[in-house]
């Protein structure tokens, strides 16, 4: 009886064992596959837009339709250009969405969906680097640009160098200029080129600011890889059409 109880016991360890052994690479692929999902929908929403002229199927009572969603986020980055982005001093602004994507119909919240070739990675986009956000993907910083292009913008986009077993951005350092990165958003394949790589201090603002007549992304994360934070690995891309 004793000797069973042992084995039962050694048994149970070693699943216990093997569980706790498994679960990053279990949850991480969880994870990746869901962001995947949210962007290949997006994606899916964005080949009806081009094929209908409205950004989804929506439903005839949504009180916005894809002219106003557009509209206002033009109007948010002529806003934050014109005042110079002075709410970026505030530490808690990065979390803010600039628009409430809900309100217009979309309540997944994606934005745009990011493709970087060179790393074979696809995720979506979603607005404001709150925690949930960037636990789900990569997310917009508040009080930078939506993306959308055109002059006087810079879109910086966030992401984790790993989160709870997923990849994301971990292989952003793998980038090298010339790359090409494409923003896909409900309207346009907004293409891209990596211009510029550089690490500075997390209170570096200065770095991610809007640039006159210049039409930029740039995609920013932690660094080195499990520092906690300690840098900010900045990749510059600069559009093909400016």
């Amino acid at each position: 009886m004793a000797r069973g109880l042992e084995i039962c016991a050694a048994v149970l360890l070693f699943f216990a064992g093997l569980f706790t052994l498994l679960y990053p690479s279990l949850n991480g692929a969880r994870l990746e596959n869901a962001s995947l999902e949210a962007a290949e929908s997006f994606i899916d929403a964005f080949i009806v837009s081009v094929e209908t002229g409205s950004p989804v199927a929506l439903p005839e009572e949504t009180p916005r339709p894809y002219g106003k969603l557009y509209e206002a986020m033009a109007e948010y980055n002529d806003r934050i250009y014109a005042e110079e982005q002075k709410g970026l001093s505030d530490p808690w602004a990065y979390e803010a969405a600039g628009i409430d994507l809900p309100a217009y119909g979309f309540e997944d919240g994606v934005a745009a969906v990011l493709s970087i070739p060179a790393i074979e990675l696809e995720m979506p986009v979603y607005l404001g680097a709150s925690y949930d956000n960037m636990a789900a993907g990569a997310a917009v910083l508040g009080q930078t640009s939506l993306p959308i292009g055109g002059d006087n913008t810079n879109c910086v986009i966030a992401g984790h160098r790993g989160w709870n077993g997923a990849a994301y951005f971990l292989n952003i350092d793998k980038l090298q200029e010339g790359d090409e990165i494409q923003l896909i958003n409900l309207w346009e394949t907004m293409n891209y080129t990596v211009t510029e790589i550089r690490i500075i201090e997390p209170t570096d603002i200065k770095q991610v600011l809007i640039q006159e007549d210049r039409e930029l992304l740039t995609l920013m994360s932690c660094h080195p890889y499990a520092s906690g934070g300690k840098y900010r690995y900045l990749v510059f891309c600069e559009s093909e059409t400016t």
